[in-house]
C-alpha cells in the first residue's frame, strides 16, 4: 500500500482582490471504486496515480486490491480546505466474481471511476452493467468515466457520440486517460475527490464530524 500527497486548488472566477484565508481544515476518508471489464487497465491507472510508474506486462486481477493516496482539496467559496485520504479499490473484472461479490466490493463506495478501452467499443457498452451492480448496491454516487490508453490513436474503436450517451446514464463526465503516458490520470481522479466530498458536505454540514479545526 503507498500513500502520497499533493494538492489541488478549485477557484472562483479570476478576480484582482486576494483570495480568501482559509479557516477551516477538515479530514476525509472516502472509498472509490474502479470498475471496467478485464485488461481496461484499472491496475495500471492506480499504478500511475500513486506511485507514478507503468508496467505493461498484463496480469489479470483475481481478487480485490487497495490503495490509498492523500489529496489536499481547497474550496475557496467555504474558506475550506480538505485533507482527503482516498481509499482506492481496484475491481476483479470478470462478470461472475463481479455478481457473486458485488455486495462485498461495492459496499460503502463513496464515488465510481468507470474505466473502459478506446480501442474496443464493447468495453464502453458494458459500463451499463457495472453501473447497475453498482446501483442496486449503493445507489446514486458520483461517477467519473476514464477512456483509457488515449495514447493509441490510431485504433480509437468509438467517438463523442458514444461517450455522450454513456454520460447521460451515468451522469458523469469523460476523460481520456493514458496510464502509459499519465495523460488525464490525475485529472481524472482529483475531480472525483472533489465530488465525493462536495457530496458529502451536501449531506451533511456538522464539519465536526469530520475533525473539523481552525488554520
Amino acid at each position: 500500500m503507498v500513500a502520497t500527497r499533493e494538492v489541488i486548488s478549485f477557484p472562483r472566477s479570476k478576480s484582482s482582490t486576494p483570495a480568501p484565508c482559509m479557516k477551516r481544515t477538515i479530514r476525509m476518508k472516502a472509498k472509490v471504486c474502479l470498475v471496467g471489464e478485464p485488461a481496461v487497465g484499472k491496475t495500471s491507472l492506480i499504478r500511475r496515480y500513486v506511485s507514478g510508474h507503468f508496467d505493461d506486462c498484463y496480469v489479470p486481477t483475481l481478487q480485490a486490491k487497495f490503495a490509498t493516496k492523500r489529496l489536499a482539496l481547497s474550496f475557496e467559496e467555504q474558506e475550506l480546505k480538505v485533507n482527503l485520504d482516498l481509499i482506492l479499490w481496484d475491481i476483479v473484472g470478470d462478470k461472475g466474481m463481479r455478481q457473486l461479490l458485488k455486495e462485498a466490493y461495492f459496499f460503502g463506495a463513496q464515488g465510481i471511476l468507470a474505466v473502459c478501452d478506446v480501442t474496443r467499443r464493447a468495453t464502453l457498452e458494458e459500463l451499463r452493467s457495472w453501473w447497475k451492480s453498482v446501483m442496486d448496491t449503493v445507489g446514486e454516487v458520483p461517477w467519473v468515466v476514464a477512456v483509457n490508453k488515449s495514447d493509441l490513436r490510431d485504433r480509437y474503436a468509438f467517438g463523442e457520440e458514444k461517450l455522450h450517451l454513456i454520460n447521460d446514464l451515468l451522469n458523469s463526465t469523460t476523460h481520456f486517460t493514458s496510464a502509459k503516458t499519465g495523460e488525464g490520470v490525475e485529472h481524472s481522479f482529483e475531480l472525483l475527490g472533489s465530488r465525493v466530498v462536495q457530496r458529502e458536505l451536501s449531506k451533511n454540514r456538522d464539519l465536526s464530524l469530520y475533525y473539523a479545526h481552525s488554520v
